[in-house]
């Protein structure tokens, strides 16, 4: 009787011993994700902390090339997103509904919608170690403030419950913006101030088309 047993006591060890080895690998699996997972949270951390502070903010406006790299590009990109794409939302509700107060709420979503998503695009597209660009958290709120302030300035007309009234004042602050964008490339980018009205013109010309056709189908 004493046989068998002494003849299963090996396998019994075999079985702890796998049961100890499996333990093992998840313990040491289990350790790994926790210290990725830690590694991602300081990073993240790392990041929210070196935003620039208002003494790196002076130094930032007094040099030139950082400047334009890290505040003017980023902005000039969400103003213009911002002044053009939500042309053609904006102006297909007035001329398909000719509701001041239905035009204003889908200019509103628009402005929010394309801020948000040019500040994602904008920080998760360069993380700025190989362009020299910065924070790509700092960029990316630049990006968005500004996408949003361009898609909304020209929504503002259409607290006027008057639709043909705010639809003229819609047209000036567009101008007025499409003036301001070209300024800003012919500052910073030195390129002739007429052809980069030409350019914002055509492009803004091109969506505002766009929302007036569909808008009247």
């Amino acid at each position: 009787m004493a046989a068998p047993a002494i003849a299963a006591a090996p396998g019994r060890r075999d079985e702890v011993n796998n049961s100890e080895s499996t333990h093992s690998a998840l313990h040491t699996s289990t350790n790994g994700q926790s210290g990725a997972l830690f590694q991602h949270l300081n990073s993240q951390d790392t990041m929210s902390d070196s935003l620039p502070n208002l003494s790196e903010l002076t130094q930032l406006v007094n040099d030139d090339k950082n400047f334009v790299l890290r505040v003017v590009q980023p902005g000039l990109a969400g103003l213009m997103d911002g002044s053009v794409s939500t042309l053609a939302p904006i102006f297909a509700t007035a001329f398909a509904t000719h509701n001041s107060h239905t035009v204003f709420l889908i200019g509103a979503a628009s402005a929010v919608g394309a801020g948000i998503s040019m500040a994602f695009s904008e920080g998760l597209s360069d993380d700025g170690e190989l362009t020299g660009r910065g924070n790509p958290i700092f960029r990316g709120i630049v990006t968005g403030l500004m996408t949003f302030i361009g898609g909304f300035l020209h929504t503002l007309p259409f607290l006027i419950p008057n639709v043909h009234i705010a639809l003229m004042w819609a047209y000036g602050v567009v101008g007025i913006e499409l003036i301001v964008i070209a300024l800003i490339r012919h500052k910073y980018f030195k390129t002739s101030f007429a052809l980069s009205f030409l350019q914002v013109v055509v492009g803004g010309g091109l969506v505002f088309a766009a929302g007036v056709l569909i808008g009247q189908s």
